[in-house]
C-alpha cells in the first residue's frame, strides 16, 4: 500500500482511498480537522479569483469552483466549463478537472466524477489532499530531499536553534505550538517575543502563531487550537497542509538567505586573504627595516684604540648573535610560511596570486638576508684581526717603553761628561786615563747602537700598525735619535781632543783599561740579560711556551761561565787596588776609563740571579694557561665533532621523509611535528657548545686543530635544520588545506605522491618538464606527441611553473591535479547571487545590501562597488557585476 506522504510523481488514489478510510475510522476528529484545513487552504487561493467555499463537498459538486481552484494554483487555463445545471454538465466539469490533475502526473484509480458530483465527503477530501500534495508539497526540495521529507527537513533546520522544539513528524511534534512560533520567529523575529512563550501553555502558543500568521503573513487560519490540543495525535495531512503554507510564505526569504550566505562566504574569504596580505607586508617591512639598520653597523670598520673597547665590540656582537638575530631568523621563516599559506589559500579560493609590494618578495628578503650574513661574517673576522693587532701593539708599545727607558737611563749625563774639559789640567797619567776611559765609552757607545736601532725599528712598526699614541712614540724616538747623533758628534770631538793631548801624556794604567774593556761588555750582557728576563711574551700554543722554556734553560746553563767572567773582572779591580796600595799610586780611587764599578756589577749580577726564578714562575704559569687552552680546544672539538654530523644526518633524514612519506597527511604531520620536537629538544647541546665557544673566545684562542667545525658552521647548520623542518611541515599543512578544500581523498593523494616519487629520479623533491609530462601521462592525461599536445603541455606548465623555473614542486603538482576536478565559487555564481538579492535588477542598492548582508560585509561591498552607469540606473545604484569579476582577478576593483 502506497502512503500519500511518500508522494513520488504519481499517486495511486485507489490505494490511497483505503488508507484514507482507515485514518478517518481511527479518529473521526481528523475528518473535522481536514475539512477545516482543506477549506481554508482552498479559500486562500480562491479569494484571488474573488470567490470562497463554505462546504467543501457541496461547493465542488458542480466542478466550476474546482476548475477555478486548479487554474489559480497552477497558473494555467483549463478547458471551458459547462454552465448548465444538469448532472451531465457537472460531471463534465469534474472530469475536466480530474483530467487536468491526471495530466500533471497524478494517477487516480477508482475515482470518478460521479462520486464528487454526488457529494462523497471522503472522496472529495481525498481529491483535495491529492491537489495539495501535487501543487503545494511535491515541489518542495531541501538538500536533495523533496516532498514530505524535504518539508520536514526544512522545519528541522529552521527550528534547530530553539529550545523545547524537536520536530520529528507532522502530528505530535506540533501540539505545543512552539514549532509554529519558532518558524515565524526565525523569519520574522519582530512578530513574536519567543522568550515569553511556555511549553506548558499550548493553547496560547497555537493561537498566537495562528493569529500572527493570518494577520501578518497572509496565511489563513486552517487549524483550531482546541482541536489540536484535544486530539492525542493531530491529523498529519492537516498539519502538513498548514506548514507548507509557511514554507511557501518564507521561500523568497530562503532564496535571499542562500544568496546572502554565498556572498558572505566569498567576502569572508576575500577579507581573510586581504588581512593575510597586510600581515605579510608589515612583517616584511619590519624585517627589511631591521636588516637595513643592522648592515651599516656590521659594515662599520672604524677601529678602537684600546683592547677594552674592541672587546666590548666583540661582546656586543655576541649579544647580537645570541639575542637579536635568532628572533629575526624565526620571523624570516614565519614570513615564508605565511607567504606559502596565503598563496595556497588564494589558489584554493580561485583568486589571483598575491604579489607583494616592490622589493618585498621572498626572494628580495632572502637577498637582503644574504647581504646581512655576508656583512656579519666579515665583521667577526675584522673584530678578531683588530684584537690581534691591538694585542700586538700593546706588546710592542711596552717593549718600546722598556728599551727607551733603559737607553735614556744609560745616556743620562753622557753629554755633560763628553763636554767636560778636565783633560786640560790633568796630569799625564790622568790624561791617559781619560783617553782610555773615552775608548771604553766608545766601545760602550757602539754596544748601545743595536738598542737604538731596535728602538727605531719598534717605533716604525708601531707607525705601520697605526698605533693610536704614535705621535708621542715618534717624539720620544726622535729625541733618542737626536741625542744619539749628538753623543756621536761629542764623542768624536772629545776623541780628537784627547788624541791631540796624547803626545803629552804617556802614562797609562793598563789594569784599569783592562777592567773597563772587560766590564763594559759584561755589563752590557747583564743589562741585556735583565732586559730579556723582564721582557713580556705572548704565545698561543704549548709548543711556543715550550720553546721559550728551552731557551730559558739554555740561558741558565751559561750562568756558571758568566760568574767566572764576573770573578775575573772583580779580580782585575782587586789587582788595581793591590797595586795602588802596594806602590802608593796617587789615584782618585775611581776607574778613569769607565763608570762601571764592582758594586754595580755585583748589584746587576744579583738582579740577574733574582730575575731568573721570576722568569721560571712566569713560564710555568703560561704553560699552565696554554694547557687550559688546549683543554678548552679539545672540549669544544669533542662536542662539535658530534653535533656537526648529527645536524647533517638530520638534514638528510628530513630530505628522505619529505620524499618517502607514508600514511595519511595527518599521520605525516604528526610524525614531522614529533620529529621537530626531538630536534628542538637538542637545543641545550647547541647552547652548551655556545658556552664552550665563549670560553674559547674569552681565552683569545684563535685556532683549533682538533676539529674542522667552527661555531659559525654549527650555527648556520642549526638554523638551516630548523628552517627545513618548518618548511616541510608547512608543505604538508598546505596539502591538508588543498585536500580538504578540493575534496581529494587520501587514496588520491597517495596515488599522486607515488606517481610523483616514481618520476623524481634524483630524489630532489621536484620534477623536470619531461619527468612531469611522463607523470601526467601515467595518470591518464592525454598529451599527444604532436603540436596540439605540445601546446596543451605548455598550458599546463604555465600553471604549475608560472615563474618558468623549469621544475614542478609537489605542492604545485597536487594544486594542478585538484584544480582539474574541483568545484569552486566563480564570478558568475557570485554575480547570480547578487542578482537574487537585487530582485533581478542589473544593479543593487545600499539598502538592499544592508538588509541582506551582515553590517561589516555590507560596508565592505559598498566601499568597493563602482556606481552603476547602465541605461536603467537610478540614484545610488551600485555595479555588482564588475565587483564580482574583480573578486576573481578578472577585472580591477
Amino acid at each position: 500500500m502506497h502512503n500519500m506522504d511518500e508522494y513520488d510523481g504519481e499517486i495511486d488514489y485507489m490505494h490511497q482511498e483505503d488508507d484514507w478510510d482507515r485514518d478517518l475510522l481511527l479518529d473521526p476528529a481528523w475528518e473535522k480537522q481536514q475539512r477545516k484545513t482543506f477549506t481554508a487552504w482552498c479559500n486562500s487561493h480562491l479569494r484571488k479569483a474573488g470567490t470562497q467555499i463554505e462546504n467543501i463537498e457541496e461547493d465542488f459538486r458542480d466542478g466550476l469552483k474546482l476548475m477555478l481552484l486548479l487554474e489559480v494554483i497552477s497558473g494555467e487555463r483549463l478547458a471551458k466549463p459547462e454552465r448548465g445545471k444538469m448532472r451531465v454538465h457537472k460531471i463534465s466539469n469534474v472530469n475536466k478537472a480530474l483530467d487536468f490533475i491526471t495530466g500533471k502526473g497524478v494517477k487516480l484509480v477508482s475515482i470518478g466524477a460521479e462520486e464528487i458530483v454526488d457529494g462523497n465527503a471522503k472522496m472529495t477530501l481525498g481529491m483535495i489532499w491529492t491537489i495539495i500534495l501535487r501543487f503545494a508539497i511535491q515541489d518542495i526540495s531541501v538538500e536533495e530531499t523533496s516532498a514530505k521529507e524535504g518539508l520536514l527537513l526544512w522545519c528541522q533546520r529552521k527550528t534547530a536553534p530553539y529550545k523545547n522544539v524537536n520536530i520529528q513528524n507532522f502530528h505530535i511534534s506540533w501540539k505545543d505550538g512552539l514549532g509554529f512560533c519558532a518558524l515565524i520567529h526565525r523569519h520574522r523575529p519582530e512578530l513574536i517575543d519567543y522568550g515569553k512563550l511556555r511549553k506548558d501553555d499550548p493553547m496560547t502558543n497555537l493561537n498566537t502563531a495562528f493569529d500572527v500568521a493570518e494577520k501578518y503573513l497572509d496565511i489563513p487560519k486552517m487549524l483550531d487550537a482546541e482541536d489540536i490540543v484535544g486530539t492525542a495525535r493531530p491529523d498529519e495531512k492537516a498539519i502538513m497542509t498548514y506548514v507548507s503554507s509557511f514554507y511557501h510564505a518564507f521561500s523568497g526569504a530562503q532564496k535571499a538567505e542562500t544568496a546572502a550566505n554565498r556572498i558572505c562566504k566569498v567576502l569572508a574569504v576575500n577579507q581573510e586573504n586581504e588581512q593575510l596580505m597586510e600581515d605579510y607586508e608589515k612583517l616584511a617591512t619590519d624585517l627589511l627595516e631591521w636588516i637595513r639598520r643592522t648592515i651599516p653597523w656590521l659594515e662599520n670598520r672604524l677601529p678602537e684604540n684600546t683592547m677594552q673597547a674592541m672587546q666590548q665590540k666583540l661582546e656586543d656582537f655576541r649579544d647580537y648573535r645570541r639575542l637579536h638575530k635568532p628572533p629575526k631568523v624565526q620571523e624570516k621563516c614565519q614570513l615564508e610560511i605565511n607567504f606559502n599559506t596565503l598563496q595556497t589559500k588564494l589558489r584554493l579560493s580561485n583568486r589571483p596570486a598575491f604579489m607583494p609590494s616592490e622589493g618585498k618578495m621572498v626572494s628580495d628578503i632572502n637577498n637582503a638576508w644574504g647581504n646581512l650574513e655576508g656583512a656579519e661574517k666579515g665583521y667577526e673576522e675584522w673584530l678578531l684581526n683588530e684584537i690581534r693587532r691591538l694585542e700586538r701593539l700593546d706588546h710592542l708599545a711596552e717593549k718600546f717603553r722598556q728599551k727607551a727607558a733603559i737607553h735614556e737611563a744609560w745616556t743620562a749625563g753622557k753629554e755633560d761628561m763628553l763636554q767636560k774639559h778636565d783633560f786640560e789640567t790633568a796630569s799625564l797619567s790622568e790624561i791617559k786615563a781619560l783617553l782610555k776611559k773615552h775608548e771604553a765609552f766608545e766601545s760602550d757607545l757602539a754596544a748601545h747602537q743595536d738598542r737604538v736601532e731596535q728602538i727605531a725599528a719598534i717605533a716604525q712598526e708601531l707607525n705601520e700598525l697605526d698605533y693610536y699614541d704614535s705621535p708621542s712614540v715618534n717624539a720620544r724616538c726622535q729625541r733618542i735619535c737626536d741625542q744619539w747623533d749628538a753623543l756621536g758628534a761629542l764623542t768624536q770631538k772629545r776623541s780628537e781632543a784627547l788624541q791631540r793631548t796624547e803626545k803629552l801624556l804617556e802614562t797609562i794604567d793598563q789594569l784599569y783599561l783592562e777592567f773597563a774593556k772587560r766590564a763594559a761588555p759584561f755589563n752590557n750582557w747583564m743589562e741585556g740579560a735583565m732586559e730579556d728576563l723582564q721582557d713580556t711574551f705572548i704565545v698561543h700554543t704549548i709548543e711556543e711556551i715550550q720553546g721559550l722554556s728551552t731557551a730559558h734553560e739554555q740561558f741558565k746553563a751559561t750562568l756558571p761561565e758568566a760568574d767566572k767572567e764576573r770573578q775575573a773582572i772583580l779580580g782585575i779591580h782587586n789587582e788595581i787596588a793591590k797595586i795602588v796600595q802596594t806602590y802608593h799610586v796617587n789615584m782618585a780611587g775611581t776607574n778613569p776609563y769607565t763608570t762601571i764599578n764592582p758594586q754595580e756589577i755585583n748589584a746587576k749580577w744579583d738582579k740577574v740571579r733574582q730575575l731568573v726564578p721570576q722568569r721560571d714562575q712566569a713560564l710555568i704559569e703560561e704553560h699552565a694557561r696554554q694547557q687550559n687552552n688546549e683543554r678548552l680546544r679539545r672540549q669544544f672539538a669533542n662536542q662539535a665533532n658530534v653535533i656537526g654530523p648529527w645536524i647533517q644526518n638530520k638534514m638528510e633524514e628530513i630530505g628522505r621523509i619529505s620524499i618517502e612519506m607514508h600514511g595519511t597527511l595527518e599521520d605525516q604531520l604528526t610524525h614531522l611535528r614529533q620529529y621537530e620536537k626531538s630536534i628542538v629538544n637538542y637545543k641545550p647541546k647547541i647552547d652548551q657548545l655556545e658556552g664552550d665557544h665563549q670560553l674559547i673566545q674569552e681565552a683569545l684562542i684563535f685556532d683549533n686543530k682538533h676539529t674542522n667545525y667552527t661555531m659559525e658552521h654549527i650555527r648556520v647548520g642549526w638554523e638551516q635544520l630548523l628552517t627545513t623542518i618548518a618548511r616541510t611541515i608547512n608543505e604538508i599543512e598546505n596539502q591538508v588545506l588543498t585536500r580538504d578544500a578540493k575534496g581529494i581523498s587520501q587514496e588520491q593523494l597517495n596515488e599522486y605522491r607515488a606517481s610523483f616519487n616514481h618520476f623524481d629520479r634524483d630524489h630532489s623533491g621536484t620534477l623536470g618538464a619531461e619527468e612531469f609530462k611522463a607523470c601526467l601521462i601515467s595518470l591518464g592525461f592525454d598529451i599527444a606527441n604532436d603540436a596540439q599536445g605540445e601546446n596543451e603541455f605548455s598550458r599546463i606548465m604555465s600553471i604549475v611553473d608560472p615563474n618558468r623555473m623549469g621544475i614542478v614542486t609537489f605542492q604545485a603538482f597536487i594544486d594542478f591535479m585538484s584544480r582539474e576536478t574541483a568545484d569552486t565559487d566563480t564570478a558568475d555564481q557570485v554575480m547570480a547571487s547578487f542578482k537574487v538579492l537585487a530582485g533581478d535588477k542589473n544593479y543593487i542598492l545600499a539598502d538592499e545590501l544592508r538588509r541582506e548582508l551582515p553590517p561589516d560585509q555590507a560596508e565592505y561591498c559598498m566601499a568597493r562597488m563602482a556606481p552603476y552607469t547602465g541605461p536603467d540606473a537610478v540614484p545610488g545604484a551600485l555595479d555588482y557585476m564588475s565587483f564580482s569579476t574583480a573578486l576573481y582577478g578578472e577585472s580591477d576593483l
